[in-house]
This record gives C-alpha cells, sequence and structure tokens, in this order.
C-alpha cells in the first residue's frame, strides 16, 4: 500500500476540527429539549438516539476508508473491514427493541453511548495497521466521549 494524501504528517485542517466538535451540538441541542420537559421531550430522545447511531454507523465508514486508502504495508485487510461494518449492525440491533415494542430508547442509547465512548481503541488498534492523520486519535477521543458521554446522559434521562 502507499501513503495517500489523508496520511500526511500535519495536523488536521482547521475546517476538520470545526466540523468535528459542531457535530456535538445536536446532542447538546437533545440534552436542553429532554431537560426542559417540554411537549418535545420525546423528539429530543428519538433525535438524540437517531443521531447517535448514524455517527457510529459514519465512525465504521471511516475505518473502511482507512482500509480501503491508509492500510499500511503488510496489514490484514479482512480484520479492519469486519471492525468498519460492526458499528452499522451494533447501530441497526439497537433499533431492534423499539420495532419489536420493547423498552426504547433509553437503553439502546446506553448501549450506543457506551460503544461511542470506546469506540476509539478501535482506531488505537486502526492506527498500528493503517497511516491516520496526525491529531486524530486527539480528536477521536475528545469527541467520541462527548457525543457518547451525552447520549449515555440522555439514556439516563429517558
Amino acid at each position: 500500500m502507499t501513503k495517500s494524501p489523508t496520511a500526511s504528517p500535519s495536523d488536521l485542517p482547521k475546517a476538520a476540527l470545526i466540523a468535528g466538535y459542531a457535530g456535538l451540538l445536536p446532542q447538546i441541542i437533545a440534552v436542553i429539549l429532554v431537560i426542559s420537559d417540554s411537549e418535545y421531550r420525546w423528539t429530543g430522545l428519538a433525535a438524540a438516539y437517531g443521531y447517535a447511531a448514524f455517527i457510529f454507523s459514519f465512525l465504521g465508514g471511516i475505518w473502511w476508508g482507512f482500509g480501503v486508502i491508509a492500510r499500511k504495508e503488510g496489514a490484514a485487510a479482512g480484520p479492519i473491514f469486519i471492525l468498519a461494518v460492526a458499528p452499522s449492525l451494533i447501530a441497526f440491533a439497537s433499533y431492534l427493541p423499539w420495532i419489536w415494542g420493547w423498552e426504547w430508547p433509553g437503553p439502546s442509547m446506553a448501549w450506543i453511548g457506551t460503544f461511542l465512548m470506546i469506540s476509539p481503541l478501535v482506531d488505537r488498534w486502526l492506527k498500528k495497521r493503517c497511516h491516520l492523520p496526525e491529531g486524530w486519535m486527539k480528536m477521536r477521543w475528545h469527541l467520541s466521549l462527548g457525543l457518547g458521554g451525552l447520549t449515555f446522559l440522555l439514556a439516563a434521562l429517558a
């Protein structure tokens, strides 16, 4: 594998950082809706669940992309791609309780929040196998703990 432009030694672009941290805003707004105990409480919970599940699935897409364009010489592709599809499957599984009429969204949000908070461990594993941009891990820990923590808080408030 050759190094890609994604694997440059420079810091992440400022736009990536701004967009990344702005990605916490939907969950912050959801917390406000839920604690306000207004008529939009349920909307806040449902939207927060959906947003967290989408972002978790999006992370899998990022991991897939790293496996395609930034894999280090000699790194096996199979395990990377298996891990890359896991977030979408987990997000889908967390949606099933709603379909089946079970308790939702609290438990599902707790699971998604937990998986978001520990997801940088996958990036750490990937770093040994793929060229990741400088600053990637720092941003991933911040955003994952932020979004995962807010999602877990919303699960407790559900």
